[in-house]
């Protein structure tokens, strides 16, 4: 989502494979100004966002990529990274789908206050959770809850493109009434032989009478939905747990760990950080920053560091080589933040007293570093912190 197309109808259309690379592009991931033109229900609480650009223009990005939004809330600027659920073969609208969350600031703005005609600004395109990083003849879509968005994305767009890639859908819900898209996966299920659907549900709900598979995906049940799951490409996304468990599944069935793929905005969570597992092959790898305050002989205990968090009035301590956003996460302080990459942007702060070090993936631009910017989640204290958090 970074340029005009001068031919939509040509290049739009391509197959997957052939889709250019938008984070790959020269200019990578750019500033817009976008209006929302349509609002629609889902479900009971979920609600789907259409944007167009302010200006001339049309959308161009990879299917399953995100954008980091921001949103003005009661007089305050708060970022958001919300996957495409709109395919790129129908590039003159943008949209997201949001499950309104309990107490959740942005999900409950977006849909009580936002409608058609309000302005908004995002960043973007940005991610690589995408098929066409990844075309194979078979792949395996896995979501539970929200996580449907980015596997809609390229379900559309094989189904646009009339591809004969041989797709398994399978997605987890609480009830037959949480799950999105029912009748649209239904309906491309009908008419594209390759597509294939299946929904999870936890229980039956009162509203029907669920004929479908019920309790929790398992690898039993995911083998007799999807016998050759072992021949497929497969996307994961949705709720920590659920990928853990689905990572378990697929590991002990003997699924090769390079064909799988997953993707998550969430933030970590209060409390010990586990030790990093490999990377999946959908997320970019960030090259450590070597660290300064270390010589490279010494193998003693790295530098701690304070972090006085200057809204709040909080200090925690922070090793030199850690992320501050990782160790506000292990005092049990949570801070803005989406995809823990250096690219969205998110955790933008401003850094009033000290230095860091910071390898970031383009969340920065050059005015934000003349303004003494950080990213959170990618800046190790090189002294003393005072951030504007």
């Amino acid at each position: 989502m970074n340029d005009v197309l001068t031919d939509p109808g040509r290049e739009a259309l391509r197959q997957p494979a052939a889709f250019r690379t938008a984070e790959g592009a020269a200019d990578g991931p750019v500033d817009h100004v976008l209006v929302c033109k349509q609002v629609h229900d889902v479900n009971h609480d979920t609600k789907t966002f259409a944007f167009e650009p302010a200006g001339p223009g049309l959308f161009r990005h990879d299917p399953g990529q995100y954008l980091a939004f921001t949103f003005e809330i009661d007089g305050r600027e708060v970022s958001r990274c919300y996957t495409l659920s709109s395919p790129p073969s129908r590039p003159h609208l943008a949209t997201i789908t949001v499950k309104r969350v309990p107490g959740g600031r942005v999900s409950n703005w977006l849909h009580d206050v936002l409608v058609p005609g309000a302005v908004v600004r995002a960043r973007g395109p940005m991610g690589r959770f995408s098929t066409a990083r990844h075309p194979a003849s078979a792949y395996l879509f896995l979501s539970g809850g929200s996580g449907v968005t980015p596997l809609m994305s390229m379900t559309r767009t094989l189904y646009d493109l009339a591809s004969p890639a041989d797709v398994a859908f399978v997605h987890s819900a609480r009830t037959p009434a949480d799950i999105p898209f029912r009748q649209e996966l239904a309906l491309m299920a009908a008419t594209a032989p390759a597509i294939r659907v299946a929904h999870v549900c936890e229980d039956g709900g009162r509203a029907e009478r669920w004929q479908g598979h019920r309790g929790r995906l398992s690898l039993g049940m995911l083998q007799e939905i999807v016998p050759d799951l072992l021949d497929r490409e497969v996307f994961c996304c949705g709720p920590a747990g659920y990928m853990r468990a689905v990572r378990r599944m697929l590991h002990a069935a003997g699924h090769p760990e390079a064909r799988y793929h997953e993707e998550s905005f969430e933030a970590p969570g209060p409390g010990p950080v586990p030790a990093p597992a490999p990377a999946p092959a959908c997320a970019p790898a960030l090259a450590s920053a070597p660290d300064p305050a270390r010589s490279a002989g010494d193998s003693g205990p790295a530098p701690r560091f304070t972090v006085e968090l200057s809204r709040s009035g909080t200090t925690i301590e922070c090793d030199a080589g850690t992320p501050v956003l990782e160790a506000a996460a292990r005092a049990g302080i949570t801070l803005p933040s989406s995809c823990g990459e250096g690219l969205c942007g998110t955790c933008v702060t401003t850094l009033h007293q000290g230095s860091v070090s910071m390898r970031h993936q383009g969340g920065l631009r050059p005015r934000d570093s003349a303004q003494n910017k950080i990213l959170l989640c990618c800046a190790t204290p090189l002294e003393n912190l005072v951030i504007d958090a």
